[in-house]
């Protein structure tokens, strides 16, 4: 005969949820400016000139002071996006995914990231541009914050 329809329906929503959260990330969000710059990419601050530092597809970063953080931003995951430009629409459509590698090299640091040229022809037609972006940190959920989830809904039922 199977559950009642009372215990069913916390169950599909609570499998709804779970589908849900492992599809999301945490997130904290800012706005920035960014530029690129040009090889050879290493050393780094981070990790030197291990090779295996850099991303598939060679998207990565190099930070300003304010998001260094002495250092403990080596290996921090940004998604972002191209917002706008002086020229005229550098920005494709769409975001992608770096790795912070090193500590901007420039003293002020031109922007808040400096992409490697990789990264940045795939945000912005215009390779020398300074371009303004939407970036967030990102990784993700804990598992704890799933379980925490799933005895509160059942504590309620």
């Amino acid at each position: 005969m199977g559950f009642p329809f009372r215990f069913r329906f916390p169950v599909i929503i609570m499998a709804i949820v779970v589908v849900l959260i492992r599809r999301i990330s945490l997130v904290q969000g800012d706005i920035g400016t960014a530029t690129s710059y040009n090889p050879p990419y290493t050393p780094t601050k981070c990790h030197g000139n291990r090779q295996d530092q850099f991303p598939p597809g060679n998207l990565f970063v190099s930070v300003n002071e304010g998001l260094w953080d002495n250092g403990a931003s080596c290996g921090r995951r940004y998604r972002l996006k191209c917002l706008s430009g002086r020229n005229n629409r550098p920005c494709k459509e769409g975001t992608i995914d770096v790795v912070v590698v090193d500590f901007c090299s420039r003293r002020p640091c031109p922007s808040t990231m400096v992409l490697s040229n990789d990264a940045f022809a795939a945000v912005s037609h215009s390779p020398k541009a300074k371009i303004n972006i939407e970036y967030i940190q990102y990784g993700p959920v804990d598992p704890s914050f799933l379980l925490f989830v799933f005895s509160f809904h059942l504590k309620t039922y």
